[in-house]
């Protein structure tokens, strides 16, 4: 499903007819922790939090997302009280069945047991979203995921992913029927994140004037091979102006740290551990860096590009789907420090080829990717799914 068309979301009508109860939506979300697809989930729960009901579960423990949460939404975290197991679908049919959702939208593998669990009581709508592969299966080759996808297919009402890439995938390698495959692209804010605030961000981060840095945002993953990015790095960190800072945390922080300090860069690079500054962060750098080795969507390109900062990427994923190459930013391959290197250079040796990339960068999230957009096709992808269910009607202008 494309988001082109969809109406302003300050200039909706309503969508149900007048004493009819609001719809109530139950996402289902792998952690709590923070990332990208939780974050998405949070953004969208609190925009239609005034035309639906939301509920988010998730099989996890709790986590420092729930405060993300609009306080209208209810979160669930299964797993304070039942680790998840092979009974997974079980409980979570039990839960279901006393929530009464109208729809049940799950997402990603780790999720797929929600799939039967809303069958097994009775939900009428299940959505199944793809936000990209697992760390462990970057290319999706899995033949046992494989097959349970297809195998489940039957329970799903819609398949919707975050990027032609994955729908592509959905359809040719795991054999979803294509009339059952749709795609939304993640949005940004492009009023949070926005150029400009340079110096101050700075001079937050205690960078020093005639430094150029880059930088990358990103859960410390071995799929985000950000020691991939420290390897490039070194190759260019002769240059005395040149920082490098990381943003994130997670589980190859020590790995991270043992090769800066083998290649000599601790003055150099900085790993800024997870922050909620991260519009600040972004302010600060020159060029953003992506180095993953998998993608479905990535909010941190989006958010860099929002903020007008040219993108140097892996050609994985759906990172082709953002980055022009060659207009906005360049695209490389993955598992390659030579060609990040190669990239980044272009940018040190040419000045204007980095301002003029990171306008067009910035032209591209406002025009393409605005948080509105995507907001607007989920609720289309939602009305459609309800039909005329519960008094909905679908007053939908063009």
């Amino acid at each position: 499903m494309s988001s082109r068309g969809v109406f302003p979301l300050d200039a909706r009508s309503p969508m149900w007819k007048p004493g009819s109860p609001r719809p109530r939506i139950l996402h289902v979300i792998p952690t709590l922790r923070l990332g990208g697809l939780e974050s998405v989930v949070a953004r969208l729960t609190d925009r239609l939090a005034p035309e639906m009901k939301h509920v988010v579960v998730t099989p996890g423990g709790d986590g420092p997302m729930r405060g993300r949460f609009s306080e209208a939404v209810s979160v669930i975290a299964m797993g304070e009280q039942h680790p998840p197991d092979r009974w997974n679908a079980l409980r979570m049919a039990r839960l279901f069945r006393s929530l009464r959702p109208d729809i049940v939208h799950s997402r990603n593998w780790s999720c797929v047991d929600a799939i039967i669990g809303a069958r097994l009581a009775g939900v009428p709508i299940v959505i199944h979203g793809e936000h990209g592969r697992d760390a462990t299966d970057p290319e999706g080759r899995n033949a046992l995921r494989r097959i349970g996808r297809r195998l489940l297919s039957p329970m799903v009402t819609q398949f919707v992913t975050v990027s032609r890439d994955l729908a592509r995938w959905l359809v040719e390698d795991v054999g979803i029927p294509a009339r059952k495959v749709s795609s939304i692209c993640n949005g940004v804010d492009i009023r949070r994140f926005a150029p400009g605030q340079r110096e101050a961000a700075r001079t937050a981060l205690s960078i020093t004037a005639g430094h150029v840095v880059i930088g990358t945002v990103g859960r410390l993953d071995p799929v985000k091979d950000q020691v991939g990015l420290v390897r490039a790095f070194a190759a260019v960190a002769h240059d005395p102006r040149l920082v490098l800072l990381i943003a994130g945390d997670g589980p190859c922080r020590q790995e991270l740290e043992s090769a800066v300090s083998s290649l000599g860069l601790g003055g150099r690079v900085r790993l800024l551990g997870e922050r909620n500054d991260v519009p600040r962060v972004l302010a600060a750098l020159d060029v953003f860096v992506l180095s993953s080795l998998g993608e479905g969507i990535s909010n941190t390109i989006l958010e860099a590009m929002a903020t007008g900062l040219a993108v140097v990427a892996t050609r994985v994923g759906g990172n082709p789907e953002l980055v022009v190459d060659g207009t906005t930013g360049f695209l490389v391959e993955p598992r390659s420090p030579a060609a990040l290197t190669a990239a980044i250079r272009r940018y040190l040796e040419s000045p204007a080829l980095l301002a003029r990339h990171g306008r067009a960068a910035r032209e591209r999230a406002e025009s393409e990717f605005s948080l509105e957009r995507m907001i607007g096709a989920y609720e289309q992808l939602y009305v459609r799914a309800l039909g005329g269910r519960a008094g909905w009607h679908q007053e939908l202008s063009a």
